[in-house]
């Protein structure tokens, strides 16, 4: 049965190629965009979670601002609030803290040599390379001496550093002029990647007591960043800064704080919600693709079912079981389905490679988005087979037989 059911589908699917592979062609670009959609989401989801990784180990961030309270935030981010001597109690009373970096930053014109490039420039202490995960590639960190002091030497990024001094040349020791002061180049840090405001291979650093006095002349932070010492104690770190700072700032509620404290993980979930609604929307919009070729499968096995109301009514006549021609017409919807489902991975596939290499998107295919797409292309064939299925296998042999 199985047997003649196969060899009966290919010959029914067979004799009208034409009309077979325009209702597939509805199949494969609804699933390859479905593929493509997904792939485009998880692989914007999974370079947000490396940036946001990248930017430090367990890191908890302290900005400045009022609490969010129920979703809307009570005052803004430009409140003055941190300062370094809330930096310097939590390293001296927050237990489990690696390291505290306080931190000033502001965009600034740097040139050298006739050469100039706008910049962002962090004023900040020894720590921050730690909290940050930053590592030297040439020459050396500034030290806790030199932060004490106010020393006018810099940390550049190596895309700083190729906008001023030319690709791979050793800049140690050479001046650079920030906002008209002249600082000594002391080191070069790793390329980490990034783009934009975020890239933190285009950078300077500096002393914070540097960036206060010739600089910003101003003795608030932009914010203050502190590493735990691992995973588990962030929770504890959190609750103990807040506490700390609500203390310092003579604060007694959590409404009324005038500070913001988010950790990594809390960046992290908040940023693959929006991706995975970005995700969604995508995969919804490419799913309408599907909706309408399964349609234009309905339409197909209708129309094959009308043509061949006389076959049908002989084989009934001959004892032909209803059963049986109601399975024969569904396997044929099911059929083209997965030949669809086939070629629409493919196609898919395809279309991701593309799109990741001249695009400059990332994208991510998952064994689970493929076969989400077979079961979606089977539940197709399954839904808009069953009425034309149903329509054939109750028909009259006597009517069937009759038709013109």
């Amino acid at each position: 049965m199985l047997q003649d059911l196969f060899k009966e589908t290919i010959w029914s699917l067979s004799s009208n190629k034409a009309r077979s592979g325009l209702t597939i062609l509805g199949i494969v670009i609804g699933i390859a965009s479905v593929i493509t959609m997904v792939a485009i989401g998880q692989g914007a989801q999974n370079s947000i979670e490396t940036s946001i990784e990248s930017i430090g180990s367990n890191l908890i961030m302290i900005m400045p601002g009022a609490q969010r309270v129920g979703g809307i935030s009570q005052g803004g981010g430009s409140a003055q609030s941190l300062t370094v001597e809330d930096a310097d109690a939590i390293r001296a009373q927050i237990a489990n803290v690696k390291a505290v970096a306080p931190t000033m930053q502001k965009r600034y014109q740097i040139s050298s040599k006739g050469k100039n490039t706008s910049t962002q420039v962090t004023g900040t202490a020894e720590g921050y390379f730690i909290v940050r995960n930053l590592k030297i590639n040439i020459g050396s960190f500034f030290s806790e001496q030199q932060v004490k002091v106010s020393a006018k030497v810099a940390v550049i990024g190596p895309d700083t550093r190729d906008e001023l001094f030319g690709e791979n040349v050793n800049p140690t020791g050479q001046s650079i002029r920030i906002n008209g002061v002249d600082f000594q180049v002391i080191g070069v840090t790793e390329a980490k990647g990034g783009s934009g405001f975020n890239n933190q291979d285009d950078a300077a650093y500096v002393p914070l007591g540097s960036a206060q006095h010739y600089l910003s002349g101003d003795e608030y932070l932009n914010n203050i960043s502190v590493a735990a010492e691992n995973q588990e104690s962030m929770g504890a770190v959190q609750e103990q800064i807040s506490s700390l700072l609500m203390s310092r700032h003579k604060i007694k509620s959590a409404e009324e704080a005038d500070f913001n404290i988010m950790n990594q993980n809390d960046i992290i979930a908040t940023a693959t919600s929006i991706t995975d609604t970005f995700t969604l929307l995508l995969s919804s919009i490419a799913g309408i693709s599907l909706l309408v070729g399964g349609i234009g499968i309905m339409n197909m096995m209708l129309t094959t079912v009308t043509e061949r109301t006389r076959e049908i009514g002989l084989r009934k006549a001959v004892g032909i079981r209803k059963g049986y021609i109601n399975l024969q017409f569904l396997a044929e919807a099911v059929t083209l389905t997965l030949l669809g489902g086939i070629a629409g991975v493919a196609l898919g596939f395809l279309a991701s490679f593309l799109i990741s290499k001249f695009a400059s998107l990332t994208t991510q295919i998952s064994p689970s988005a493929i076969l989400l797409a077979f079961g979606v292309s089977a539940g197709v064939g399954i839904v808009f087979g069953f009425y034309p299925a149903r329509k054939a296998a109750a028909m009259s042999p006597i009517d069937a037989l009759k038709y013109e």
